[in-house]
């Protein structure tokens, strides 16, 4: 214990991703609350740290230790009398890295994100269908990138992933333990059609043209695309590409197939 000022007591802390588990070396975000505080008011906080096993001088009296790191979360009361304390608390978090994958290409991180959910997908589709709370529950983490590292409370979540700024969307339920870390590959079945309004098959693309993707039923897909070559990455299926150029307007059926990116010649005549 180091040497602290007169009438301050040494709180050395630490914390543990299990019970059993060795000390965590990486930096942690610390806080120390004191429990006094006027009536209805929050326990003010009187120090902080970002550090792995950080050190405080404080007063005698009863104080809470708060530790943090990512989305995972615990905290301690802890009293001090008159003689120096230790303390090690175990904050149950894991780490998540999602990956996407289309057959058994590797998406570029780029170009791949996604949201977390508390809770199951299948639990969440079943509270929608009852109309219950659940269904309406935001993510608990939006817009992560592929092969980010997240920390997560020890629990089960689901990832919803986008590939591409389409409709290309898939959910996973994952399993996060505490001390591990869980790397989750999700397979899109998708691929990127990049479109070309053109005069006769083969022809240069006619800049300046205004796009929009529907499904054959009519819902509008991706809109809004200006340009002579603009790409999309769609989920397999059946799409009509419109193209509008000089007032007038275009349109051709087509078809994805999962990883086979393709170019869609819409023509003029």
């Amino acid at each position: 214990m180091p040497t602290v000022a007169a009438g301050k007591i040494p709180l050395a802390i630490s914390a543990r991703y299990t019970q059993e588990g060795a000390l965590i070396q990486r930096s942690l975000n610390w806080r120390i609350f004191s429990e006094k505080s006027e009536a209805g008011a929050p326990p003010p906080m009187v120090a902080e740290a970002q550090d792995a096993f950080p050190v405080f001088a404080l007063e005698p009296g009863n104080y809470i230790v708060h530790v943090s790191s990512g989305l995972a979360s615990t905290s301690r009361r802890v009293q001090l009398l008159s003689e120096p304390k230790k303390e090690t608390l175990v904050l149950p978090v894991g780490g998540l890295r999602v990956q996407g994958l289309v057959g058994d290409q590797q998406i570029p991180p780029t170009r791949l994100h996604f949201d977390i959910f508390e809770g199951s997908f299948l639990q969440r589709g079943a509270a929608s269908r009852t109309k219950a709370k659940y269904s309406d529950r935001p993510p608990i983490l939006r817009n992560a990138s592929g092969g980010d590292l997240v920390l997560l409370p020890a629990g089960t979540y689901y990832v919803q992933s986008t590939y591409g700024e389409g409709n290309a969307q898939i959910q996973a339920d994952v399993r996060i333990e505490p001390g591990r870390l869980t790397d989750a590959a999700v397979h899109h079945r998708a691929a990127q059609v990049t479109l070309r309004l053109v005069n006769a098959p083969g022809g240069e693309a006619i800049a300046n043209t205004k796009w929009s993707v529907l499904t054959p039923g009519g819902d509008s897909i991706k809109d809004s695309m200006i340009g002579a070559f603009p790409t999309v990455v769609l989920a397999e299926g059946e799409y009509v590409a419109i193209a509008r150029s000089s007032d007038k307007t275009f349109q051709q059926n087509f078809k994805v197939q999962t990883g086979k990116d393709s170019e869609i010649e819409v023509l003029t005549r």
